[in-house]
């Protein structure tokens, strides 16, 4: 199992691939946004991860940018490849952002509030 050198990295990009965001290609999103950060030569930088269902099913397709806490909706292959350079440059892609821990907000309008977690 690989171990990556993540010293450098200044933001994780947790890309999701559970059924909803599949449907909203999802596949083709993780693809343009690894390709953006090699042709960029930023993977020193920038770290991917696929993950599961992220429970914004709504907002397909979700890409989370950590350490900031932003969530992103409705991202497609180019808006993968503008949310690397948004993140690059220490900016974001404000027009799709559905919740940020600074800001702490779901755009009304844009999206769904959601329901609560029920306590374990």
């Amino acid at each position: 199992m690989t171990t990556w050198n993540l010293q450098e990295t200044r933001c994780h990009l947790l890309i999701c691939n559970g059924g909803s965001c599949m449907m909203r290609q999802a596949d083709e999103v993780t693809q343009a946004i690894r390709e953006e950060i090699a042709t960029l030569g930023a993977d020193k930088e920038i770290h991917t991860t696929r993950t599961r269902c992220n429970g914004r099913c709504v907002d397909a397709c979700v890409v989370i940018a950590y350490p900031d806490g932003i969530w992103y909706k409705d991202i497609t292959p180019e808006l993968g490849r503008a949310v690397v350079r948004k993140h690059l440059s220490g900016d974001r892609l404000e027009e799709h952002m559905v919740y940020s821990f600074d800001r702490q907000f779901i755009a009304s309008g844009l999206s769904v509030a959601g329901t609560d977690k029920a306590p374990r």
